[in-house]
């Protein structure tokens, strides 16, 4: 039987049920299991970093979340009763907590933040940082649970843990960066004076934005949405993803006349925006807005993004700004380690993106940083209005996306990644006996670019962690969505561990 602390791994993170509170959703990561894995964190930093534990100095922040002053209590217990030192960051961002391995004020051995992203209520989770790597990756991860499944809980006094109020750190920094990028001989220390910003923090970590950012740079920030902290998140799902929270933005920028809007998920290492007119800029568009905004600086070089992205993003970045677009897998800690790879190797890539909203730049340590993000696309609006554009013109030779949709197949048996591939070879050469276009090279699952009759893509592949095989498809115009939907129902037949009754909808 596999130890229930084990389960709780999610790709380079810890996540679970952290309270009750949803009918069939019993707590995962208890306040045991949270003690026994921070513990696991100690001893297996040091390990790594060759320091006694005594020698260690380990941050924890976290979000919003109705769980974490009970996960936070936990994980200071742990380090202390494993004879490091323990610093409370409280209310802190993900970007944050890596930072503070970083700032010479604080330059900790290791840190952690706090939260489950934009999951409902009652999930939470840890993301752990060390100053080597950044974030623990996959394999760091399962080495260390396999040590917390050795460890008992462990209690401790931590009445005089040191307390560090590192948001306002961060925010300073972050207000240093765009005063320097802007660089205004008219008004140095409060270069946004004059911009209306609106933000959405949908009741998660972001608010600081508005507050120690914005307007200490001189802007307007009336209108914002939703920047104090609560983590039963009663207005929308803090996720640049999700409709609602695009649409609740969108609405504070037209409604209150603003010249940007900025939305950010609940840690806070992702962003999407909206521009005066209404214009949404993100998925796609996000990845188009940032690469236009750092081709200047990286002319001729590689973005690197996730699989699922548009032939129109390529068409853009390829044809209009000249760099190479390398599309490869779907989660963060994989386009990032691609980026560093190329990097590695003498291939410029200053950029690893998602659709979803993640984006790392190699300027800023490959952090997958939302409010770096913001920091750029202010400083590029500031720019373009200097010469007398508007920031839509970056982009603005970005043909939109017609038609798209994703369904998520569900796999049967409890063996469903073997079961995935073998659907996946299956479907390779039932594609190819029709004569369909399959694209190379592709890093993940099998992709399908369609001319002709039907004009768009499709993309089979496996989650990164669910029994379901997502298909994505896009179409170029009126039916063509549905008809490559169609074409893909069809090989996908004849499966007895593949659901594909929601092709039927």
């Amino acid at each position: 039987m596999i130890n229930p602390i084990l389960k709780l791994q999610n790709g380079s993170d810890v996540r679970g049920v952290a309270v009750e509170g949803v009918v069939d959703e019993p707590v995962t990561l208890t306040p045991e299991y949270a003690n026994r894995i921070v513990q696991a964190f100690v001893v297996w930093l040091s390990k790594k970093s060759g320091k006694k534990a005594s020698e260690l100095k380990i941050a924890v922040g976290h979000d919003s979340r109705i769980s974490a002053p009970m996960l936070k209590q936990q994980a200071l217990m742990a380090i202390v009763a494993q004879g490091a030192i323990a610093i409370d960051c409280s209310m802190a961002t993900t970007p944050a907590m890596f930072m503070s391995l970083v700032y010479p004020e604080t330059k900790y051995d290791g840190s952690m933040m706090i939260t489950a992203s934009h999951l409902p209520f009652n999930r939470n989770g840890i993301k752990f940082f060390e100053p080597e790597n950044g974030g623990m990756e996959k394999k760091d991860l399962t080495d260390m649970l396999n040590i917390a499944c050795e460890l008992t809980e462990q209690t401790a006094d931590i009445s005089n843990v040191e307390k560090f109020d590192l948001v306002s750190l961060y925010a300073e920094n972050l207000c240093t960066k765009i005063r320097e990028g802007i660089n205004s001989k008219d008004n140095y220390d409060k270069p946004l004076t004059g911009n209306h910003i609106v933000v959405d923090a949908g009741n998660g970590a972001g608010g600081f934005f508005a507050q120690k950012v914005l307007a200490q740079l001189g802007a307007d920030t009336t209108g914002s949405l939703y920047l104090d902290p609560d983590g039963h998140f009663p207005n929308h799902i803090p996720n640049p993803e999700n409709k609602e929270a695009m649409d609740a933005i969108r609405g504070a920028v037209l409604n209150n006349k603003a010249d940007l809007g900025l939305i950010f998920d609940t840690d806070v290492d992702r962003m999407s925006a909206v521009f005066s007119d209404g214009q949404e800029v993100n998925r796609d568009a996000l990845i188009a807005m940032m690469a236009a905004i750092l081709v200047k600086d990286y002319p001729n070089s590689t973005i690197v993004t996730d699989s699922v992205t548009s032939d129109k993003l390529t068409a853009f970045l390829e044809g209009e700004l000249h760099l190479k677009h390398h599309r490869f897998q779907r989660g963060y800690k994989n386009v990032i380690n691609e980026c560093k790879r190329l990097n590695e190797e003498g291939i410029v890539s200053p950029l690893a993106i998602e659709t979803s909203g993640h984006g790392a730049l190699k300027e800023n340590y490959y952090l997958d940083d939302g409010a770096y993000m913001a920091v750029k696309l202010l400083i590029a609006a500031a720019q373009t209005k200097a010469e007398g554009k508007t920031l839509n013109s970056l982009i603005e030779k970005l043909e939109p996306q017609f038609e798209t949709a994703e369904y998520r197949l569900k796999l049967k048996g409890e063996d469903f990644k073997a079961y995935g591939a073998k659907v996946l070879e299956v479907f390779t050469a039932r594609a190819k006996e029709k004569g369909y276009h399959i694209v190379t090279p592709n890093y993940e699952g099998v992709r399908i670019s369609f001319k002709g009759e039907a004009n768009g893509w499709a993309l089979l592949r496996q989650s990164l962690h669910d029994p379901n095989m997502p298909l994505n498809v896009e179409g170029n115009g009126e039916g063509d969505c549905a008809k490559i939907t169609a074409m893909m129902k069809e090989i996908l037949g004849g499966f007895d561990q593949l659901d594909i009754s929601v092709l039927d909808k």
